[in-house]
């Protein structure tokens, strides 16, 4: 949902927080009429550990902002993807908002000139010295719209990763242990599929499927592969190693039983609540669930484990805080922000089943919070986080559903849905001058 972080490193690498409120002088905020509202949107569920931190800086707002109220509108992250830039252009648009990062939604927005540029409050606030530089790729664009460098058009104040979530006690009864080898993990999956049972809950009518997907690419992949087809650095062949790799892999996936054949339409949320509920021994996604998971599994024991064998994993900051140009509110939104970024907000968060970029280490002490932060530590810390599969292209979300939900439903062939991705990824490329 990057080369990103640097883990604990980053979690503790910002002390510096008491600078973020500086000595310069506050930005200049417009005349009150009457009482004043920061209209607020994000999409983390309210058990998440985003949206238990976030809801705690909205008191901290409220509480160092008399007469200001935070009206805070819940979307749905499919609901901001597609209309973003029809609200953002508009005189509806929220005071501050999470949104995806990356090309092809940040970067894309920040290019149209819907975003505000958030360089001087970046530089006056400190915010850039609690963030490392590989935490930075996705909060700067260029005039490309391309991340990695250029203006600050958007803040993150945590990060995420993709892991296998596995259900220890099926595990235990199928006779298998947690996999350090891609060969052990297909033969875990052999196991269960054998069994009569489908180990692997997906979702293939949003963003689930990718993940697998961009994970068995990850595999065959290096660093100036990602670089390539993330930040245009070099050529890109679709029907090379590790693309065709990973179609031919999955297509052969669902073939053997390891996902369902009926996953095509199933949503994230559906997919989830399969896992909570202990249909399916095994969920490959994101560390946003990791809070939901602590605070929803009640009937078995659970954990995490990175993919095994890989030298790259899917993962980055998290979604960035934006201002819309069109917001009414911009010195509110900023402040908000800084609270988001105190350590205060960040150990909670920490706490909570999130990764902070600005905690203090000794304060997290919940023990799957710390086991969450060590494995993206070790992510991070080797320069194996690989950004995510839809950012290089505009609409390239919808376009690698589909991709793969025929892959599910065995109606093209592994070369057809290639061809398939292939094809808006080098129209973007044209239309950049790339």
């Amino acid at each position: 949902m990057l080369n990103l972080r640097a883990g604990i490193a980053v979690v503790a690498a910002v002390v510096a927080l008491a600078a973020c409120g500086g000595t310069e002088p506050a930005a200049e905020k417009p005349a009150a009429d009457g009482p004043r509202v920061l209209k607020l949107w994000h999409y983390e569920a309210a058990d998440s550990a985003m949206g238990k931190a976030w809801t705690e800086a909205v008191k901290q707002f409220e509480a160092s902002h008399p007469g200001v109220t935070v009206k805070f509108e819940e979307k749905a992250f499919e609901q901001i993807r597609q209309s973003a830039g029809m609200i953002l252009n508009s005189d509806e648009a929220p005071d501050v908002m999470e949104y995806n990062k990356g090309n092809a939604t940040a970067g894309l927005l920040s290019k149209q000139g819907l975003l505000t540029d958030l360089t001087p409050e970046v530089t006056r606030r400190g915010w850039d010295k609690l963030l490392s530089p590989s935490l930075q790729t996705t909060a700067r664009y260029d005039e490309r719209g391309v991340m990695g460098s250029g203006k600050w058009f958007g803040v993150p104040n945590y990060a995420e990763y993709v892991m296998v979530y596995y259900n220890k006690d099926a595990f235990e009864k199928a006779g298998v242990e947690v996999p350090t080898t891609f060969e052990e993990f297909t033969e875990v999956l052999d196991t269960f599929a054998k069994k009569g049972t489908t180990p692997i809950a997906m979702g293939g009518a949003e963003y689930p499927a990718q993940h697998i997907f961009y994970q068995l690419a990850l595999s065959k992949a290096q660093r100036p592969w990602v670089d390539a087809f993330q930040l245009y650095k070099g050529k890109v062949d679709f029907k090379g190693p590790e693309f065709t790799y990973a179609a031919d892999t999955f297509a052969d996936w669902v073939k053997k039983g390891y996902i369902g054949k009926d996953s095509a339409a199933v949503k994230a949320e559906d997919m989830g609540v399969s896992f909570i509920g202990g249909k399916y021994p095994i969920l490959i996604s994101g560390s946003w669930w990791y809070g939901r998971f602590v605070s929803d599994v009640k009937d078995f024991e659970w954990g995490s484990f990175l993919w095994p064998g890989d030298t790259m994993s899917a993962g980055s900051s998290g979604n960035v805080w934006v201002v819309p140009e069109n917001a009414k509110n911009k010195d509110l939104a900023y402040d908000f922000i800084d609270i988001t970024m105190k350590k205060e907000i960040q150990n909670l968060l920490g706490n909570s089943g999130g990764i902070p970029v600005a905690a203090d280490t000794a304060a997290i002490t919940d023990a799957k919070s710390k086991e969450l932060i060590e494995n993206f530590n070790t992510l991070s810390s080797s320069d194996r986080l690989a950004f995510y599969p839809d950012w290089p292209a505009p609409g390239y979300y919808d376009v690698l559903v589909s991709g793969l939900q025929n892959l599910v439903n065995g109606s093209k062939s592994s070369a057809e849905v290639l061809d398939e991705l292939a094809a808006p990824y080098e129209e973007n490329l044209a239309d950049l001058g790339n």
